[in-house]
């Protein structure tokens, strides 16, 4: 029994959450004190973007300034009322908040709306679930959303009880399957934490047998062309697409300039509020950042907020491990840049 019902919780959660067709989503982000709307602006523009690649067409923005994102339901009151009276008007299917939203937060907001929804972290993890193509990258993705299921199991299942009539009696049928659904939940965790490591084992080996050639790797911000740059460079037909991640896997290719052989790697694309969950599962992919012998940091000049996404990059490098490697800012798109 409950062999069959861990099949149907894998099937269920292994698909994108945001749908393959072109869902209509407002999107909501909170502007702090001190912070300039105009990158706040940017902000919400890069999380139009990360909708856009889900399949979701941004219609309208809500902002708001607070001190910082309430606890409870993360904007004001009497915002939130103006959202959910311009979803239900206008029929939108999703609402799309800049942050990632704690539990009590989700199931708070959802009480209040008409429409779906989806916090930045969960849409990122569908966008990585869509775009994972070899069983590698789909075991780190699907580890980093289980991760992001499991404390959320209460609020799924308050919704299902109440769909269907509890009866409000304690330890009940549905606190009995949030239980269940934990346990199948850890222990598909617990499987795939082994099944990476199995794969981490032979990429490490593979990594050794690559003897004492200078190793070099692409990083950067998502989207700033590391891909096009790695196919030039090497010339071979590393996935490319103006879109965000298209790369999740890491692809290592020989290169030779002047007679001086070494190899060259494209990393998956780093981002602002990248979640934990999957800095964790792709920590083995950032092995080769943190083995290269340098790293070439590409950045998009053309971007308005290419200073912010430097930062990131950086960031992102010292929590990985890989901070204290020698790096060369390479600027890509500069046929693209204003100058002001």
């Amino acid at each position: 029994m409950e062999q069959n019902k861990n099949k149907e919780i894998v099937a269920k959660n292994d698909q994108p959450a945001s749908g393959a067709g072109f869902e209509r989503a407002v999107l909501v982000a909170v502007i702090r004190d001190q912070q300039d709307p105009r990158q706040a602006e940017e902000y919400l523009a890069e999380l139009e973007f990360l909708a856009e690649t889900a399949g979701i067409v941004g219609v309208r923005r809500f902002t708001q300034r607070l001190p910082q994102p309430s606890a409870r339901i993360y904007v004001g009151p009497g915002k939130l009322e103006e959202i959910a009276a311009y979803c239900k008007e206008e029929e939108i299917d999703v609402a799309i908040f800049d942050d990632e939203l704690s539990p009590s937060q989700t199931r708070n907001i959802e009480a209040a709306m008409p429409c779906r929804i989806l916090d930045r972290t969960r849409l990122i993890l569908d966008i990585f679930m869509s775009r994972a193509q070899t069983a590698y990258a789909k075991t780190q993705v699907q580890l980093a959303n289980y991760q992001y299921m499991l404390p959320r199991l209460s609020g799924m299942w308050t919704h299902l009880e109440r769909q269907r009539g509890g009866t409000g009696t304690r330890g009940g049928a549905g606190e009995r399957e949030i239980e269940t659904d934990r346990r199948i939940i850890r222990n598909r965790i617990s499987k795939l934490k082994e099944d990476l490591q199995k794969i981490d084992r032979q990429m490490a080996v593979q990594r050794s047998n690559r003897g004492s050639m200078v190793r070099v790797a692409l990083v950067g911000y998502t989207n700033v062309g590391k891909s096009t740059l790695m196919n030039l460079i090497s010339k071979s037909e590393v996935f490319a697409e103006n879109k965000l991640f298209a790369t999740l896997d890491t692809t290592v290719r020989k290169v030779v300039f002047d007679n001086l052989p070494f190899l060259l790697s494209d990393t998956v694309g780093f981002i602002r509020k990248l979640p934990t969950e999957l800095i964790e599962s792709f920590k083995s992919t950032l092995d080769e950042v943190r083995e290269a012998d340098l790293l070439l940091h590409v950045v998009d000049i053309s971007h308005p907020q290419f200073e912010d996404q430097i930062a990131v990059v950086k960031q992102t490098l010292q929590d990985i491990g890989a901070g204290d490697k020698p790096v060369y800012l390479v600027f890509n798109k500069v046929d693209a840049y204003t100058y002001v």
